[in-house]
């Protein structure tokens, strides 16, 4: 799709516009289990990154598997990590990723979280149905979920566990006029990089590719800058 034709200052402060949108119903509607913690003042000691993780039950994913999935919920992990939300808070949100990658996304979080990378929210796909158009619609990040590849019979790289999407509005899909979530077609024009939006050669970009891991946004015919995977599909 061609880049916004709107100005850039524009098109700064209809991005400014949105992103408090989303800080006043990511305040109201994204509680954090922990409670939050603002950052803290100049020179006092930054919370330092936290993490957990543990086996799942098949309760956990009870609407993101189902049998015939390429892989047994059995090797998937959850990985519960520390982030910063778009209000400046430290929260924390729970992935489900398979075993063997468990460790790279953490270390990837924790290399977002001690710069101070923004993350909207990062919550389970179950919490939405397991529809990922409600999850990007709601910013979320997330990594498993047993679903095709929109429009064909392939199974997405989410279904087993090793891709990652990470703050869809500011990192939508797109392909050719369709954007995906439609929220984040103000974000499509990505020479203008705001708080949330993924770069080539960023915190986000560098830190998944010193693992071997592809990105969307460097495909060629369509881009999901959202996106990163193990295999680059």
């Amino acid at each position: 799709m061609a880049p916004s034709r709107r100005p850039a200052p524009l098109r700064r402060l209809v991005a400014a516009g949105v992103a408090a949108v989303l800080v006043l119903g990511l305040a109201a509607c994204n509680p954090d289990p922990t409670g939050g913690q603002r950052p803290p003042a100049p020179g006092a000691s930054v919370p330092a990154f936290s993490y957990g993780t543990w086996a799942i039950t098949r309760a956990d994913v009870a609407l993101s598997w189902r049998t015939g999935c390429p892989v047994h919920w059995s090797d998937l992990r959850a990985l519960n990590v520390a982030y910063w939300d778009y209000t400046g808070q430290r929260r924390t949100g729970n992935l489900v990723l398979h075993h063997s990658v468990v460790t790279q996304v953490r270390d990837v979080f924790r290399a977002l979280y001690d710069t101070r990378f923004q993350v909207a929210r990062i919550r389970h796909i179950d919490h939405y149905g397991a529809d990922d158009d409600r999850s990007m619609a709601a910013n979320n990040t997330s990594a498993f979920n047993c679903r095709t590849v929109a429009g064909t019979s392939t199974w997405s790289e989410h279904s087993y566990g090793t891709a990652i999407d990470i703050n869809p509005v500011q990192n939508p899909y797109v392909v050719g006029s369709s954007v995906y979530p439609p929220a984040g077609r103000d974000w499509v024009d990505r020479r203008f990089v705001t708080p949330g939006m993924i770069a080539r050669n960023d915190v986000v970009w560098t830190s998944f590719h010193n693992r071997g891991w592809k990105w969307g946004g460097d495909w060629t015919s369509k881009k999901d800058y959202q996106h990163f995977s193990v295999t680059g599909r």
